[in-house]
């Protein structure tokens, strides 16, 4: 890489991330861990961004599978098309006897379930728009607190989704960072950093597109990314090395495992 490329590389990074701003440019997260050392179930509550590409839930059930020690989560998505925290009905997510109320087993059969907790944690993720929109802002931070609420209200953990930016409005990456910070220090719940995932993959390897055609979507190498990010935040250990790579080559997974885990490093450092 010439000079010129290098600079330009390093002034997306700083652009993308804020790595080079005074700490008050950017409000830090307070809140730096789950406060629950071995999470053994959790319930995703999002839209699309969740569900492409066979679902999020799904790909971090199979990267806790496949760490050392191997690691199981029961988890629930819920999901509505271009959703956001105001279309959710979360409170109905945790009446009883409705959802997780039975499963399957390896062998097609259903068997009923009753949980002292009916989960542990729940993520959460607004409208890709929403959180930085005018019209919606305001709405954000609402739900923001009354599903938080409601998660703790029911002895589960709240954490907040960072989505990405757009692939052409790159600006958003630091907007809605600092949207997602600010509702999890005001609600007392975690941020999973996706959004400054995806700005680090794109400024360090710009020929791998995290993006469907949309330009909004992930792509494959999106949710993945996305995936191992919050894997690196719930349990606060690096998938760097984790043999599940979601049929993505190797190196290449490697590189997004080692994004996911150096982005939740400089996030949640002091």
């Amino acid at each position: 890489m010439n000079f010129v490329s290098l600079a330009r590389a390093l002034a997306a990074t700083v652009a993308a991330l804020g790595l080079a701003l005074p700490a008050s440019a950017q409000t830090r997260p307070a809140v730096r861990d789950l406060g629950i050392e071995n999470p053994t179930s959790a319930l995703f509550v999002g839209n699309s961004f969740f569900y492409y590409n066979n679902s999020m839930h799904g790909h971090l059930g199979a990267m806790l599978a496949a760490s050392t020690p191997k690691r199981a989560m029961r988890m629930v998505s819920i999901t509505i098309s271009a959703s956001s925290f105001s279309w959710h009905d979360v409170a109905s997510y945790f009446r009883p006897n409705a959802v997780s109320s039975y499963s399957f087993t390896p062998d097609n059969k259903i068997v009923m379930n009753k949980f002292d907790r009916l989960f542990d944690v729940a993520i959460l993720m607004d409208c890709s728009q929403c959180p930085v929109h005018p019209t919606f802002s305001p709405q954000f931070h609402e739900y923001a607190k009354k599903h938080a609420d409601t998660v703790k209200s029911q002895g589960a953990k709240p954490v907040f989704f960072m989505s990405w930016a757009y692939a052409d409005v790159p600006e958003m990456t630091a907007q809605l960072a600092e949207a997602y910070t600010q509702a999890g220090n005001a609600n007392g719940a975690l941020v999973v950093p996706a959004g400054l995932a995806f700005a680090r993959s794109v400024a360090q390897r710009p020929q791998l597109n995290l993006y469907a055609a949309d330009k909004r979507h992930p792509s494959m190498l999106g949710t993945y990314l996305a995936t191992a990010t919050i894997y690196a935040t719930l349990l606060k250990k690096s998938p760097v090395g984790l043999p599940y790579t979601a049929d993505i080559d190797e190196p290449t997974a490697r590189f997004l495992q080692t994004v996911a885990w150096e982005t939740v490093q400089d996030y949640f450092r002091p």
